[in-house]
């Protein structure tokens, strides 16, 4: 059969045959003498058909290449290909494991992020830039145990509320926003900012920061503080 017939029983392109042919995975068979096209057999087929399945198995090409090998060997047992399958299920564990660690940042950043407004606020460009997260401590920190740390950080201290009244805010988004660039302001303690009333309510230190300074942050983030209370 010719290449493109081989490549359509087998189930790949005919580029992908050329690739193998090149990689030594598979005999290109010989030019016929008279010319026109080389003709593949059932046995390169069947054996394009291995390598893929290998491939869709997680087996880099010169672990292939070693199967491959193993399948010629009439010195070889079936103990030595379950060693390489083995092998190759300890690598795919160790590749789930990083997955998971990976999956479980992404979960963090994704929790932290405001979800709209302006780029300066957001928490995904932060911790890919290595810097600390605007909200982290906010979305890392469990309810609970939030809840403790911010009594004892008040204890001894004479903690200060002021609602700002807040235009320009379109929608949660922003509100997010706003309540990032407001906890990065030092003594703040908690910032939570409503889209609906437009109001921002900030819990701070007031011997740390001023509420004036906190106005200011809302500001430069580009909304508008039309009245503090």
């Amino acid at each position: 059969m010719t290449i493109s017939r081989a490549a359509e029983q087998a189930g790949v392109g005919v580029e992908t045959i050329r690739f193998y042919e090149r990689r030594g995975l598979i005999r290109q068979p010989a030019r016929p003498r008279s010319g026109g096209y080389r003709f593949y057999d059932d046995e390169i087929v069947e054996r394009i058909r291995f390598i893929r399945h290998a491939q869709d198995l997680g087996f880099s090409l010169r672990e292939i290449m070693e199967l491959l090998s193993l399948r010629t060997d009439p010195s070889a047992d079936c103990g030595d290909v379950r060693a390489q399958a083995v092998t190759k299920r300890q690598d795919v564990n160790r590749k789930i494991a990083q997955l998971k660690q990976i999956r479980s940042a992404l979960d963090e950043l994704i929790a932290s992020c405001p979800g709209g407004g302006a780029l300066r606020a957001c928490t995904i460009l932060d911790a890919l830039a290595g810097r600390p997260a605007a909200n982290a401590t906010r979305a890392e920190v469990r309810p609970h145990t939030q809840a403790t740390r911010l009594q004892r950080t008040m204890k001894g201290r004479s903690m200060k509320t002021t609602t700002f009244k807040i235009e320009g805010m379109h929608c949660d988004g922003c509100a997010r926003t706003i309540e990032a660039l407001v906890s990065t302001e030092p003594g703040v303690r908690k910032a939570t900012v409503l889209f609906k009333t437009q109001e921002a309510r900030v819990l701070f230190d007031p011997k740390a920061v001023t509420a004036g300074q906190l106005a200011a942050a809302i500001r430069k983030a580009g909304y508008a503080v039309v009245s503090q209370s």
